[in-house]
């Protein structure tokens, strides 16, 4: 069974950066999309980016595009989010999950999650 466990998150000036990882750990982690979203108080959860199980396919949400970065790492079963000139408006919790049909937008399509790692911007 694969477990995610992120990690990585902070307090940042608005402008700064911040890299998230999430460790998978089970089989098959290689064979899967893997994607991250995040969940601000009062919000649905929404996309972020995602990256297919070959690393050149990547998807970004149309407002992280130029500032965020999806990569992998199979050697050592981890996913990261480079997240460069942060906004207020990205502070969220921030959930890595598995994709069943490839680097999607769809949270639907997702069936392992992790706890989240929490990110906060200031003005």
């Amino acid at each position: 069974q694969v477990q995610l466990v992120e990690s990585g998150g902070g307090l940042v000036q608005a402008g700064g950066s911040l890299r998230l990882s999430c460790a998978a750990s089970g089989r098959a982690f290689s064979t899967y999309a893997m994607g991250w979203f995040r969940q601000a108080p009062g919000r649905e959860r929404e996309f972020v980016a995602a990256i297919g199980w070959s690393t050149e396919n990547t998807y970004y949400e149309e407002s992280v595009k130029g500032r965020f970065t999806i990569s992998r790492d199979k050697a050592v079963n981890m996913v990261y989010l480079q997240m460069n000139s942060l906004k207020p408006e990205d502070a969220a919790l921030y959930h890595c999950g598995r994709s069943r049909r490839g680097y999607t937008e769809f949270a639907a399509e997702y069936d392992v999650w992790g706890q989240g790692t929490q990110v906060t911007v200031s003005s």
